[in-house]
């Protein structure tokens, strides 16, 4: 029985959180579009789901509940996070005698702790309310892209038994790590980042909180709900993280540079509770009671890969993890479905538009790996400092800076598809990229020398005024020449900052080379109006 012929504009393969979400996204900007949505899994799917990325951040948040209107439901159904927070506990038990660097308060942009299972359920039947087609227990069996633009895609598929033949306009790559355009097209790339992941859920929470019975230190926040943050246990070569989640649950993770964990020594619960009784004693006491209540437990080998190109102007994508990842540390995988969901829904527009979106994908995937680049950065070669109490501090603050007030402005403004503002901003954009570069190194070059003092204290980041209101001004609304005067503060900032942390480094190591980071601040820029500079921007040295 030959099987039946159906169209549609896109076809998206992967019902997990970018294929739902672009569906959305598609819907909301075309109330007509025909989309399908091919799932592999059955639906719905297990609460505290198998999946890593329950942790979202500021462009993320922004994506799903105003960009997707999913505002009640992340409200109603997700737990409000507590921004970031890291303690330099190796090897100890006394939470309340090492450094920690958070927010005392919730800052003015929201992010959220997402329970994936509810969260998926959630979007597929949101897309299906919209007039999506969401097809679960769906396995794809062939591909047959079309070369010439007038002529559609053709898929294969198969659901109980039963074989589907589509034809799509679009066709978009959204079923993860499985890539299965990346791997038709020969599209996998490595990077030079090399790291490994272990997770796991346990069915209970984890009140970090209760880690301590210090009046004082329980005090430093409001609400006394650190347990609501992404919590962050550090040391040289590694992070652990404490996600909670909605349903209940705590996901708890292991990520570790393999020169100094290597993945045989955490690669199974029992292994990973032995390491924990080494590196992290207090987690290992918490954990040890609870081993009933493990949900599951994944790992992933060399996580971090690029991908040659996602956008192409004969219509085809890819997205979220289907086309690169980089590493869950500061949470960045659902910005990049974000920012990749945008650029695609504009591709289609302009396709619906009857225009040609040859080169704009060609840019729209120069400026998507602009993007990866830099924050790629973050991580290469940078995890053996994540064990120092001095230089960690002063990373998160320069990462946090070039987040908020570069790539987060691009996207809250909307300017993310204006190629015509971003290219009169080429100059400051790729100034700041060039900073980024040196900073990043000087940053490891420093912590290599660094005495890395860990004292009883805590290093608040919602008393940097400057650093709050970067925060709140994600919220502000912005025509073009106010944008663009935004993102010129942005380089001053960045650059003062660099210069802050040149001298501070400096001054207490003479001889720390400080050459390619000078070399980059001694570069002329178009500067902004100077706005009233604070007397130090970093936190005062341990």
């Amino acid at each position: 029985m030959n099987p039946i012929l159906r169209r549609h504009d896109v076809v998206i393969m992967g019902g997990g959180l970018a294929g739902l979400t672009l569906a959305l996204q598609l819907k909301r900007r075309f109330a007509d579009i025909d989309i399908v949505v091919l799932e592999r899994r059955a639906h719905p799917v297990p609460h505290a789901a198998h999946k890593v990325g329950e942790s979202s951040v500021e462009i993320g948040a922004h994506y799903f509940d105003t960009v997707l209107g999913l505002k009640p439901h992340m409200h109603g159904a997700q737990l409000r996070k507590f921004g970031f927070r890291f303690f330099f506990s190796e090897g100890r038990r006394d939470i309340d005698q090492v450094t920690e660097i958070g927010a005392s308060r919730y800052l003015a942009v929201p992010s959220y702790q997402i329970d994936r299972g509810i969260f998926e359920n959630y979007l597929a039947e949101e897309a299906t309310r919209r007039g999506v087609r969401f097809v679960d227990s769906a396995l794809v069996r062939r591909i047959e892209l079309a070369d010439d633009p007038r002529e559609p895609h053709r898929l294969n598929w198969t659901q109980d038994g039963e074989t589907h033949l589509v034809h799509a306009r679009w066709l978009i790559d959204a079923c993860g790590r499985a890539g299965m355009l990346k791997r038709k097209l020969g599209l996998a790339e490595p990077n030079a980042h090399d790291c490994n992941a272990v997770w796991f859920r346990i069915g209970e929470r984890i009140t970090i909180d209760d880690w301590s019975d210090n009046a004082e230190w329980r005090a430093r926040c409001e609400p006394q709900a650190r347990w609501l943050s992404t919590n962050h246990l550090v040391g040289a070569g590694y992070w652990v993280w404490l996600i909670p989640l909605a349903s209940g649950s705590h996901s708890v993770g292991i990520v570790a540079d393999p020169r100094l964990h290597p993945m045989e020594t955490i690669d199974s619960f029992d292994k990973a509770m032995e390491w924990f009784r080494t590196w992290q004693p207090r987690l290992f006491d918490e954990l040890d009671g609870k081993r009933h209540l493990l949900q599951d437990f994944a790992f992933f080998r060399d996580f971090s890969y690029g991908c040659k190109q996602v956008f192409s102007g004969q219509r085809w994508a890819l997205t979220g993890e289907a086309g690169l990842f980089l590493d869950p540390f500061y949470s960045p995988g659902s910005d990049f479905i974000a920012m990749s969901n945008t650029y695609i829904t504009d591709l289609i527009a302009h396709d619906r538009a009857g225009r040609s979106v040859d080169a704009r994908a060609q840019l729209y995937d120069q400026i998507y790996h602009s993007f990866y680049e830099s924050t790629l950065a973050l991580y290469t070669d940078q995890y053996p400092l994540f064990g120092d109490p001095e230089v960690l501090p002063v990373k998160v603050i320069w990462d946090y800076t070039y987040y908020w007030g570069v790539l987060s402005q691009i996207f809250f403004q909307q300017r993310l598809t204006d190629l015509a503002l971003l290219g009169s901003l080429r100059d400051e954009l790729q100034h700041c990229q060039r900073l980024n570069f040196a900073a990043q190194d000087f940053l490891r070059a420093w912590s290599a020398v660094s005495a890395k003092r860990n004292p009883a204290v805590m290093l608040d980041q919602a008393a940097l005024p400057w650093f709050a209101e970067l925060n709140r001004s994600l919220n502000d609304r912005l025509d073009d020449e106010a944008f663009r005067t935004r993102m010129r503060a942005s380089v001053e900032q960045l650059r003062a900052l660099a210069g802050e942390i040149l001298l501070r480094a400096t001054r207490e190591h003479p001889g720390l080379d400080g050459l390619a980071l000078r070399a980059v601040l001694a570069e002329k820029m178009t500067a902004a109006s100077p706005g009233p500079a604070p007397a130090s921007m970093l936190f005062a040295p341990n």
